[in-house]
């Protein structure tokens, strides 16, 4: 068969960005899925999004990915969450047709150049003189590669779980990858850990009484997911109707009840579930057990699509038996005689503990072979796409024979998560919030290009005709800015120091009345709004900037790798074990683990400075 540069084992979110940064970057890449129709499935909430996620997904379109760009094609329903908060924490969020999404990132693929798509499954690896060369099949073909990059999602030896019975799955209607499991752990000698997901039940809407729910409509103007004129974008499938609503509705004391009835029925609390389950999403009878104080939990019946009567009841996931979730939802408002289309269930499955991947998202022990997304131990699409677009593009770094590189966490989000995998212990799946980053002030959603174009176009990722696209804007707002921080105004202030005095969402037009000519289109629009957001908030951004060159000087003092922290004189034990564990690259990476003090910072320092010396 072909040989590629790059081989990526699995089509979900993180494996196609994973795919399309690597062919950006001029490497062969041969992606292999389970089931060609289920490309960058959405096999729970049909939304892309949200708060931290929204960021992820405008760097992910600011460094060359797609997930924005498919994200608008299959958008029924846009929102800017926190729009009542500081500019900071703007999230956007899309409801999508989840079959549109589909169809429109498998077109995405098949038409861009160097990849090749083929379902398959594979079950091991070609190992020779210490070194990944390629993958087998279940059909015994043998392909050969430079390099390898794992996103297997859920699939690594899944177990789903409907109460007490389970039966292997990778998700509902998918096999699992009981043997590529086997041959982490016996081949390659890689340390495997187990999780725990699941997802909430479908509802037919043709039998759901919407009079008793509360609408949640869509905002009226949809906001571009990405930053690239229609003119650098593909011609893609997009769903046929937008600005369909979402309901809110409220559990019932009727609703616990049945829960506390059948806590023995919940494989979760009768110890079939082994894995550990995420904090940030549990399952209906977790919040049941966990929060006894909160009678009523609010609930999302969100559409699937613009063109399915099929409805996602967020909030809602569980792991009860068929029969016990019909009695569930009947308790709910307007759910009374409504139809379960899809049963919710749990899913248990492998992944790999981060403390074997360096940042760059690379094996420690394999030189070429790369990971992303649920393998790594986190959860959610945006989460894995992220991870796909830095481990596709450093495949086919090494393939090239580069180094590999990474955003850092005073960059983007997506920096944020690299560092916390390889710092912090994953015991439950990783989930992004603002709150996870320190300078989330620098890190907002508007601003993703002129924090990562210009990296992103000298790693070779962002195309240079969306390079161009990106110094046009980039050139407009510099002018602009400059301009106005050099022209007085009345009282003394510049014009730049005027605008804090304006609400960041006054509309273009206003820009004339302070003198400030600006075209009228999307690129005006987005010089008026930066311009706005920055003058608001200067004096904090300068704060932030200062925070930001402190750490970047620790993070310039490198780690060897095969530092001895033995040497260490006045280490606690705890800090010795952690950092001889994780093994960070640098001192401001060791300063982030958890546990690891100031004082043990400085004590590193010293040693590190004898060493030079």
């Amino acid at each position: 068969m072909k040989s590629y540069d790059c081989i990526v084992v699995g089509a979900g979110h993180a494996g196609c960005e994973a795919a399309l940064s690597a062919a950006r970057l001029g490497a062969q890449v041969l992606l292999i899925t389970f089931n060609m129709d289920h490309i960058a499935q959405m096999s729970c909430n049909p939304a892309i999004g949200g708060i931290a996620k929204g960021q992820v997904v405008r760097e992910i379109d600011a460094m060359g990915g797609a997930m924005g760009i498919v994200t608008e094609a299959a958008s029924i329903q846009f929102r800017m969450l926190n729009r009542t908060k500081g500019a900071a924490v703007w999230s956007p969020r899309s409801q999508c047709d989840k079959a549109v999404y589909r169809m429109a990132m498998k077109q995405y693929l098949e038409k861009f150049p160097n990849i090749d798509i083929i379902q398959s499954e594979v079950t091991g690896f070609v190992v020779e003189n210490d070194k990944i060369c390629g993958v087998t099949t279940h059909l015994q073909d043998v392909i050969r590669c430079k390099s390898v990059i794992l996103t297997t999602g859920t699939s690594l030896n899944g177990k789903l779980h409907f109460g007490l019975m389970n039966f292997p799955g990778g998700r509902t209607g998918d096999e699992p990858a009981c043997k590529l499991s086997d041959a982490l752990r016996e081949q390659l000698g890689i340390t495997l850990g187990r999780l725990k997901t699941g997802t909430p039940p479908r509802i037919l809407d043709k039998t759901i009484d919407f009079s008793s729910l509360q609408r949640q409509p869509s905002e009226p103007e949809f906001e571009e997911f990405s930053f690239w004129h229609m003119g650098l974008r593909p011609a893609l499938a997009t769903a046929s109707r937008r600005h369909l609503p979402c309901y809110m509705l409220h559990t019932t004391d009727e609703t616990a009840d049945v829960v506390r009835a059948n806590l023995d029925k919940s494989p979760m609390y009768s110890g079939v579930i082994k894995g550990i389950g995420t904090r940030y999403c549990p399952s209906f009878e977790d919040k049941i057990v966990r929060f006894p104080q909160h009678p009523y939990h609010l609930l999302f019946l969100e559409p699937e699509g613009a063109d399915t009567g099929e409805y996602y009841l967020n909030g809602f996931s569980s792991s009860l038996p068929p029969e016990v979730q019909r009695k569930m939802v009947a308790t709910l408002p307007g759910l009374k005689n409504a139809v379960i289309s899809r049963y919710a269930y749990a899913i248990e499955y492998d992944f790999i503990p981060p403390e074997q991947t360096e940042r760059s998202l690379r094996s420690k022990r394999w030189c070429n072979l790369f990971t992303a997304g649920q393998i790594n131990g986190t959860s959610g699409y945006e989460e894995a796409a992220g991870q796909g677009l830095i481990a596709g593009m450093n495949a086919a770094r090494f393939a090239m024979g580069k180094e590999p590189v990474f955003p850092g966490r005073d960059r983007s989000y997506i920096g944020v998560m690299l560092d916390d995998l390889s710092t912090k212990e994953i015991v439950e799946p990783y989930r992004l919030f603002t709150s996870r980053a320190e300078y989330r002030l620098t890190l907002r959603q508007e601003n993703a290009d002129l924090r990562l174009c210009r990296m992103a176009h000298e790693w070779g990722i962002l195309p240079e005709n969306k390079f161009r696209a990106f110094t046009n804007y980039e050139t407009l707002l510099n002018a602009t800015k400059s301009r106005c921080c050099a022209t007085k105004v009345a009282g003394g202030k510049t014009k730049f120091e005027s605008l804090r005095e304006l609400p960041v969402d006054t509309p273009l037009p206003c820009a004339a009345t302070h003198c400030i000519e600006l075209p009228d289109d999307r690129i005006g629009k987005r010089v008026w709004r930066e311009l706005l957001i920055e003058a608001r908030y200067d004096g904090y951004l300068q704060r932030e900037s200062v925070e930001i060159n402190r750490l970047k000087k620790l993070e310039n003092q490198n780690i060897p790798e095969d530092f001895d922290y033995s040497f260490v004189r006045g280490l606690c034990n705890e800090s010795r074990q952690k950092l001889e564990k994780i093994r960070p690259a640098t001192l401001g990476q060791a300063g982030r683990i958890d546990g690891v003090t100031p004082a043990d910072i400085a004590l590193l320092q010293v040693q590190l400075k004898k060493l030079k010396a």
